[in-house]
């Protein structure tokens, strides 16, 4: 590992971000109620110079697990289902998708431009959850994106932390958006789901938590007023994660935006942390102790195998090809992420698609308002609102 260690390095006393020199107008660093700046800039969808034609250590999705390399958008077709099964079988299958459910309506309140209803549904087969349908004034179909978290409050505007409303800023631009989070299970620190119990889940949780927003998924497509080939699905950091598993292993959503959620599988950071048991590390009771993979604390479960036979999460990074998603990148997914990404470029390139990987980058975790912007005009330019 010393080799890419020093690679990395080299690359980063070198390597200038494609958006250097350019002047982002100051009209357009955020979005604001009424602004017409709706382009999602093109350089995003660019990786530095000094990353094009990087794909890292990375096994190539473009390759069956045989060997046989794949040459033709048909050839993609049957690799593409290759990647699925075989990560459904190694994360376990999902339980039937929950259909035609009306979901209940708790209350209602009027807010600024639009109607915020508090709602209950499935979203396992013996689970329900609560969440906020935010549904904007005026008449017509209408895109939608499904935020997830910790709590569905957060990303309403009813949360402590800033720049985490995505719901609310969404809404705000003419979008339904539906809010979900895993409120209980995070107030007792087992943060995701587990089916059909946390002492023995058939199912990685984060794979669960995506089959969860593929049923959030069927609420809104069956939702009056929304247009079902057009809903997103985003999320932030712990959500980053959930929004990634969900938009590449449930091919209905439309595009996705991932904020900082550590796209690959690596032991370099505790919060890149796929290895803790309700994500791709599930053990029963009791767990590991929270932190970095050590001798004393060693990482459990599927993710070792995982590691072991070279998997990686740029194959399910393929699955979105040709459909678009935005890395919104911090602490967790700088610059060099691109060598990741490259292959998922290299997937839509086959299919004749270019501009479908974007990526844009700050330096701290948290989001801000300038990211913020660009996530709502990366919905805006995709979604049409």
């Amino acid at each position: 590992m010393m080799w890419v260690i020093i690679f990395l390095l080299f690359l980063g006393l070198f390597c200038e971000p494609a958006s250097a020199g350019q002047d982002f107008p100051v009209s357009c660093n955020t979005i604001e109620k009424g602004d017409t700046c709706r382009s999602f800039p093109e350089w995003f969808f660019s990786p530095p110079a000094c990353f094009s034609n990087h794909y890292g250590i990375y096994r190539n999705p473009l390759q069956f697990y045989s060997g046989k390399e794949v040459k033709t958008p048909e050839d993609w077709a049957q690799r593409r289902r290759e990647i699925l099964v075989r990560w459904h079988e190694l994360m376990g299958p999902w339980p039937p998708l929950i259909r035609g459910q009306q979901p209940e309506y708790l209350d209602s309140v009027k807010r600024e431009n639009f109607m915020q209803y508090h709602i209950r549904f499935y979203w396992l087969p013996d689970e329900k959850t609560d969440g906020y349908l935010l549904v904007p004034e005026g008449k017509g179909i209408k895109p939608a994106v499904i935020t997830v978290f910790y709590e569905p409050e957060t990303a309403i505007g009813a949360g402590r932390q800033p720049d985490r409303d995505f719901a609310l800023l969404l809404a705000e631009k003419g979008f339904v958006t539906l809010s979900v989070g895993t409120r209980e299970a995070s107030q007792r620190q087992e943060y995701a789901l587990y089916y059909p119990s946390i002492e023995n889940s058939s199912v990685q949780p984060l794979s669960l938590l995506a089959y969860a927003a593929a049923n959030a998924w069927q609420v809104l497509a069956h939702t009056a007023g929304v247009d079902s080939s057009r809903i997103g699905i985003m999320g932030h950091s712990f959500g980053g994660k959930w929004a990634m598993f969900a938009s590449c292993l449930y091919e209905k959503f439309a595009c996705a935006v991932w904020s900082d959620p550590g796209i690959v599988m690596e032991e370099t950071s505790a919060s890149v942390n796929y290895w803790e048991p309700w994500y791709l590390g599930y053990h029963p009771k009791p767990w590991r102790k929270r932190g970095m993979i050590t001798r004393d604390n060693p990482a459990k479960g599927l993710y070792l195998k995982l590691r072991k036979e070279g998997y990686n999460l740029t194959e399910l990074h393929a699955l979105m090809a040709p459909r678009p998603f935005l890395v919104s990148g911090g602490s967790e997914d700088p610059p060099e992420r691109w060598m990741a990404l490259n292959h998922a470029v290299q997937v839509n390139r086959l299919l004749g698609y270019r501009n479908r990987v974007a990526m844009t980058n700050r330096a701290e975790h948290s989001p801000n308002k300038e990211s913020n912007g660009y996530i709502c005009r990366f919905f805006i330019d995709f979604l049409n609102p």
